[in-house]
């Protein structure tokens, strides 16, 4: 069984809504995990209800002049003819919209029928509203972001009520040169789109989108590596690109901050602290070197020949220049998250403590909610206290300002002898 399709061959769809609409009752009246529920739906329903209710609606966060500029430059217009030429077909046939959302699931376009456009336009599915989860509930954009995945919602796997009565099927896009999440393109309608063909299509074309992309992206004139927001960092250099292995992301990283060099001894104690073992550095090093070549990695002191463009250094000069904006638009997660290299841990922590810094001290409600709405700011005690501070009608504020003091209440508890 697909679990990112909604229905099963031989599933009766209008049994099917009654049954996910009785376990969304279950749900919401605290059990946690109804039976019957596709696993990916139901950890939506979790991640959701953390945020908003039940009744709630998608918020609008960008309109006119500021909409318009804010889309215009971003790299999906670049794609949106072959968005138009691949779905809106179905967008014209009155039954159907096309939608287009940023990586935080602002929506950029909304095309269909204008019949359909307005039906959707009470539930606030309008270019410049904000539908990921954790403003809009499951629904398939905004949840295809979450789990970077094309998947299908079907009518009452939506979280919130005002848009159960429809069915999506979205799927995201990727920067082909660096792996980053741009955005997500959606197919939205009736009951009759869960099936496997409308999955397939927003797949394709989004596939397709990314194909394009790769064809009309520069080579770069600079080796770049993205390390942000991934366990392996990404090389792209000569229009060729490549994984790197753990180890070798980490001193890649680490010489890439020290462009005046580090000795093996040096390297050892980044990467390993106290249990230093150069010997095994300098074996690492050498894999490195036979992947990079001569032209970028010398040695004595290990330092590299080339000047590199980071992810995390870009994301570093905004900060620089004042640009908190840019910089979290740059920022899609921690510096080699899962790395555990004393090197790389200060690096990561002194990244995020700067961002942090800059948004407070931004107060700009769209930057906390973009932090606090993102896997690494959802704990954020500070920035979802300085967010109930900006918006204290908000009812989700106050619930995750009081749920995360509650939690370090017990944590500090259970640290008394």
């Amino acid at each position: 069984m697909n679990p990112w399709l909604a229905l099963t061959p031989g599933d009766d769809p209008a049994e099917r809504i009654r049954l996910i609409g009785r376990a969304h009752e279950r749900f919401l009246a605290g059990e946690l995990r109804p039976d019957r529920m596709r696993p990916v739906v139901a950890d939506s329903w979790a991640r959701s209800a953390a945020f908003i209710g039940a009744d709630s609606t998608a918020p609008i966060e960008l309109a006119d002049d500021d909409l318009e500029a804010y889309r215009s430059a971003h790299p999906l217009a670049r794609v949106m003819p072959i968005f138009r030429d691949l779905l809106g077909g179905l967008a014209e046939d009155g039954d159907h919209m096309m939608a287009v959302c940023d990586a935080h699931g602002r929506l950029l376009w909304v095309e269909g029928h204008p019949a359909t456009l307005r039906s959707a336009a009470s539930m606030n599915f309008v270019p410049g509203a904000r539908w990921d989860e954790a403003h809009a509930g499951t629904n398939a954009p905004g949840t295809a972001l979450a789990v970077d995945h094309a998947l299908q919602i079907f009518a009452t796997e939506h979280f919130t009520h005002p848009v159960q009565r429809w069915t999506c099927a979205a799927a995201p896009v990727h920067d082909p040169g660096t792996g980053r999440l741009l955005g997500a393109i959606d197919v939205t309608g009736g009951d009759h789109l869960a099936n496997p063909h409308s999955l397939a299509l927003v797949r394709a074309t989004a596939l397709a989108a990314e194909a394009y992309l790769r064809q009309v992206v520069q080579i770069p004139r600079k080796p770049q590596v993205a390390a942000l927001g991934r366990d392996e960092a990404l090389l792209a250099a000569g229009g060729d690109r490549q994984r790197l292995k753990r180890r070798h992301s980490e001193l890649l990283v680490l010489l890439t901050v020290h462009p005046e060099g580090r000795t093996g001894e040096q390297l050892a104690v980044d990467l390993y602290g106290d249990d230093v073992n150069p010997v095994t550095v300098r074996a690492e090093l050498s894999r490195l070197r036979r992947i990079l070549g001569p032209e970028l990695l010398d040695s004595r002191p290990y330092r590299l020949r080339a000047d590199l463009t980071t992810d995390f250094g870009t994301v570093a000069r905004l900060l620089d220049a004042g640009r908190t904006g840019e910089a979290v638009d740059a920022y899609p997660g921690p510096l080699l998250p899962a790395s555990d290299a004393p090197g790389i841990v200060r690096l990561r922590r002194l990244l995020d403590d700067r961002l942090r810094a800059a948004i407070l001290e931004a107060g700009d409600r769209r930057l906390l909610q973009t932090w606090l709405n993102s896997p690494w700011g959802s704990d954020d005690l500070d920035l979802w206290e300085a967010y109930a501070a900006l918006a204290p009608a908000d009812p989700m504020a106050a619930r995750r300002v009081a749920a995360l003091n509650r939690e370090y209440a017990c944590n500090v508890a259970a640290t008394w002898p």
